[in-house]
């Protein structure tokens, strides 16, 4: 039974919940008036308790012991329904799924889970979880702050925060037998991709003012469209100079060489002039020191954020260019293919997509009335580049 103590001039609630004591000081004042009621609130509470719809955050929001008495609960409820709490099931559904992704996927989804997804719905029931919980918390991710500049996350990672709840959610639903909440969500509307393409005229002015040892590792950014993963994971073994082919096969994710990033984006680029005679260039610069294609001193990789620390960067701000990422090095190759009026399909396949769906999608602007078929266009479009430089240098 309740009872009632005094302390320092308080009353203290003194009760017995799921087999443990529990003593709580509340505001109230130790008079008689007061006592009787507390009485009233304590006869309620041990109501509450014998028929299971305590709830102790409701008697005592700002206890130090809530949190415990929720996982104990939502423990005691998990038994009683025979569903897991969230956290339980996430453990065991991302060993299962970890199979079917690729290295620097399961990563991806593994910081989402901890740093999002168990500190909010951790120490539930699966079973318990209401749609409303998961708008409320993705409404509190559009408050979620980060970087020096304090930027707001974006509606993109947003959703890439909501797409494994998504799945954790719908399939525990289907195993356990419960409704999914997550029905009737949609995703938040994305902005589009932000596409700065460098002109013709500012990559020849980065090729020709950039180190001369990274001069081959731009060249070939700027010209095959590879991605950052893609060029600074690509080894000799996939470089066929003969045939003048470039293999895409894997790709190195924070220092892990793994696979690429969809299976999509295995694929085979053809080198034109420019990107054959870097590759000769980079080759007599590396000197078999190394299976990397671009290496750092030691023949490991490069590390991209050196490299953007101490040669994209600077080279940017020497030159007065607009800052960007080096991955609009992707983009300028692109934009470049369509503006020679290449093929969009020979585009997408260079880029290593599927279909030119993004292609039209992302570069619309960019895509003349008429298009050529195999790259010749492109190439001729470089041979005026050669020809001015040459220009140039007379």
């Amino acid at each position: 039974m309740a009872t009632i103590r005094g302390r320092s001039g308080k009353l203290i609630a003194d009760f017995r919940y799921m087999g443990m004591r529990c003593r709580e000081t509340t505001t109230l004042e130790d008079n008689a008036y007061n006592r009787r009621i507390l009485k009233k609130r304590l006869e309620q509470l041990e109501a509450e308790i014998i028929l299971g719809t305590f709830e102790y955050e409701k008697y005592f929001p700002k206890s130090k012991r809530l949190e415990e008495f929720k996982e104990k609960r939502s423990q005691q409820i998990a038994v009683q329904t025979n569903v897991p709490l969230f956290k339980e099931f996430t453990e065991l559904w991302f060993k299962q799924k970890q199979i079917e992704w690729r290295a620097s996927y399961q990563q991806k989804v593994s910081i989402v889970i901890k740093n999002y997804l168990i500190p909010a719905f951790g120490n539930q029931v699966l079973s318990k979880i209401k749609k409303s919980d998961l708008l409320n918390f993705r409404a509190s991710l559009a408050k979620v702050t980060h970087g020096n500049d304090q930027t707001s996350l974006k509606a993109s990672r947003i959703n890439q925060i909501m797409t494994p709840l998504r799945m954790i959610l719908n399939d525990a639903a289907e195993r356990y037998e419960f409704e999914s909440p997550y029905k009737n969500i949609n995703n938040l509307k994305e902005s589009k991709i932000e596409v700065t393409p460098f002109s013709l005229e500012e990559v020849h002015k980065i090729l020709t003012m950039v180190r001369d040892d990274f001069k081959p590792y731009y060249t070939i950014r700027f010209f095959t469209g590879m991605r950052t993963s893609e060029i600074d994971g690509l080894q000799w073994k996939n470089i066929d100079l003969q045939r003048r082919e470039i293999h895409i096969r894997e790709a190195l994710v924070n220092g892990v060489l793994g696979g690429t990033k969809t299976y999509g984006s295995d694929r085979t680029i053809q080198m034109n002039d420019r990107v054959y005679q870097a590759f000769l260039q980079q080759k007599s610069l590396n000197n078999g020191k190394s299976s990397f294609v671009f290496c750092n001193r030691d023949g490991g990789p490069l590390d991209y954020r050196l490299v953007n620390k101490r040669v994209w960067h600077p080279i940017l701000r020497f030159l007065g260019l607009k800052p960007r990422r080096a991955y609009q090095t992707r983009h300028t190759a692109a934009t470049l293919w369509l503006s020679a009026g290449e093929n969009p399909e020979w585009i997408a396949r260079q880029l290593g997509h599927s279909t030119t769906e993004m292609l039209f999608r992302v570069y619309s602007r960019y895509i003349p009335n008429v298009t050529r078929r195999d790259g010749s266009a492109f190439e001729a479009m470089l041979e005026r580049l050669n020809t001015e430089e040459l220009a140039h240098e007379q």
